[in-house]
């Protein structure tokens, strides 16, 4: 068998099983009794693959399973997306006599589009904000949700982030609504 033969067989293999459902735990042969006449490191390096595989749980954002990735990523609002493009928009406006420091057309889409959903302008009231919602402990992807969002009332908040209320955090009703009552006078007094 030719290395590209092999190559070729390992990339059809592993489309398999990308595009199978992995959820379910895989019970595999040894590597010797594969279906397919593979050279024996191309056998050790699938079989490795197939003992490591994890077996994926499902994706529910109401239950905060997001991912780690998402768990451990530091999540921005808009508004403070929004600040940090501003502040690089004057940047390189500044600069513009240069072409390397043009601005480009998905720069000023980006941020026209978080200039326009931000829900808060001024730097104060988006570290405020940021404060106010990291007293709650809540998790990034929540923090963010919220921050951008703006619920009103706590049936709201608990519509369009479910973990807050599920999580164990202890997030009584009373406590969401103070949050959101935090987060009004800051919108009120911006």
């Amino acid at each position: 068998m030719s290395k590209a033969y092999d190559h070729i067989l390992f990339i059809l293999c592993l489309s398999v099983l990308r595009g199978s459902n992995i959820r379910q735990p895989l019970v595999l042969p040894l590597p010797s009794l594969l279906p397919f006449p593979f050279s024996a490191l191309l056998q050790d390096h699938l079989y490795w693959l197939f003992l490591n595989m994890s077996v994926e749980e499902e994706e529910n954002a109401a239950e905060l399973k997001i991912g780690d990735e998402f768990l451990k990523a530091k999540c921005l609002m808009n508004c403070e997306v929004a600040l940090i493009l501003d502040r690089k928009y004057e940047q390189l406006q500044q600069m513009s006599d240069d072409p390397i420091n043009q601005v480009s057309q998905v720069f000023e889409k980006s941020l026209q589009y978080v200039k326009r959903f931000s829900r808060y302008k001024n730097p104060d009231a988006v570290r405020q904000v940021r404060e106010i919602l990291s007293r709650y402990q809540l998790a990034e992807f929540e923090l963010c949700v919220l921050g951008n969002l703006c619920p009103e009332t706590v049936e709201e908040a608990i519509a369009m982030v479910p973990s807050i209320k599920t999580r164990g955090r202890g997030l009584d009703d009373e406590a969401i609504e103070k949050m959101l009552n935090d987060l009004s006078l800051i919108k009120k007094f911006e």
